[in-house]
């Protein structure tokens, strides 16, 4: 059984502070944000929460489920032992999906029609692999894209595995006011960002801002359980696209819930450290120091994101362009500060102003306009 997820909650103090609120006005706006629920369901205890004190003020134990996956090679049909929330595809060759199908197998054995492999999405345009909802499949089968190579799938299960036991603080997590879930209150399994032999896969390195760029994740609308989705997307970019964790800054759900992404560390905002330098992430291949992503849950080629979602993303980005000092509605020239390489683009961009993709949709992408004005003007 699946229940929402768990409040967002602060972490330790620090000279920038997760829990710090700055500026009433933050803390207004916060309060737009509905405060979900856990996410709970199944024996696993999470390594960070062993040995701890259950009773130390300012953090509950929380149960996760432990995601679950089997791996696959080529198109023959595949059969799992776990109920398949979402299959992860990767493949060489071409960044293209046309040509490519899944189609899957209820629990029943009754078999689904082939659907296309849709547009690929953000992981795809940076090198990455594609996930779809496949609304706990028991099985499935695949057609390559044309002229894809080494065709790999992954299926997971992020709602019915064994219990995770995860400290979580108790206290609303805020980003100057704006509410948000902490990557512990989304349940976010911290190992996967390590290797076998302890080292961390990708090192945080932490830049200047400079720009925000928007996404969207290009998978399915009215997910019923989003939380879900995240770590189905945590564990295709840490594991799948061996980048080490989650791609993205922050994700927005549609009914506004905001996700912390990519780990910064414990000693300031999410995405920064106590300087208020931006964490490295992986949403823009070759342009991702100093660029900030946020992505927002489903496809918006066709149809926009939901209000709530709209207006998450609004006051998300206002109180960022403000705590870096930024105008939203300029055009600015973006300098990578690992290689040089430059780029002109707005203030706050789409994924597409930087490479070929149609993230984050056409829909969406003609609502950035709206939304640097909205930023800009407080409204």
């Amino acid at each position: 059984m699946t229940v929402p997820p768990t409040s967002p909650t602060h972490r330790a103090k620090s000279r920038v502070t997760r829990s710090t609120v700055i500026g009433a006005a933050g803390a207004v706006a916060a309060g737009a944000v509905i405060t979900p629920t856990v996410m709970a369901t199944t024996n696993d205890t999470d390594p960070a929460a062993a040995g701890t004190d259950d009773t130390k003020a300012g953090t509950t134990t929380e149960t996760f489920p432990k995601t679950r996956s089997e791996t696959a090679t080529g198109q023959a049909p595949v059969e799992t032992a776990i109920p398949i929330g979402y299959v992860g595809l990767r493949w060489g060759g071409t960044d293209e999906t046309t040509g490519g199908g899944i189609r899957l197998r209820d629990a029943d054995g009754s078999q689904g029609a082939w659907k296309p492999l849709g547009d690929g999405g953000c992981s795809v345009a940076n090198g990455g692999g594609l996930l779809i909802a496949a609304d706990q499949a028991s099985g499935y089968e695949l057609k390559a894209p044309d002229g894809a190579t080494g065709l790999r799938s992954v299926a997971l299960d992020c709602t019915h595995g064994p219990d995770r036991k995860v400290k979580v603080p108790s206290d609303p997590t805020r980003v100057r006011g704006v509410q948000y879930l902490s990557r512990a209150a989304w349940g976010a399994d911290e190992s996967l960002r390590f290797k076998p032999d302890g080292s961390e896969n990708s090192p945080t390195a932490f830049y200047p801002f400079q720009t925000i760029t928007v996404h969207h994740t290009a998978g399915a609308n009215d997910a019923p359980d989003p939380a879900a989705t995240v770590r189905a997307i945590y564990h295709l970019h840490a594991i799948t696209n061996d980048w080490g964790d989650i791609g993205y800054h922050f994700l927005i759900d549609e009914a506004g819930r905001i996700y912390e992404g990519r780990y910064s560390g414990e000693d300031g905002m999410p995405a920064h450290d106590a300087d208020g330098k931006v964490v490295t992430g992986f949403h823009v291949g070759g342009f991702n120091s100093g660029n900030l992503g946020i992505a927002l849950l489903g496809t918006f080629t066709e149809q926009g994101p939901k209000e709530a979602a709209r207006q998450a993303l609004t006051r998300l980005v206002r109180v960022l362009v403000r705590l870096h000092g930024v105008d939203p509605q300029a055009r600015v020239t973006y300098t990578n500060p690992v290689n040089g390489t430059q780029k002109e683009v707005s203030e706050i961009s789409g994924h597409r102003d930087w490479m070929s993709t149609e993230c984050p949709g056409e829909v969406m992408y003609q609502e950035l306009d709206r939304l640097r004005t909205a930023v800009a003007t407080g409204r």
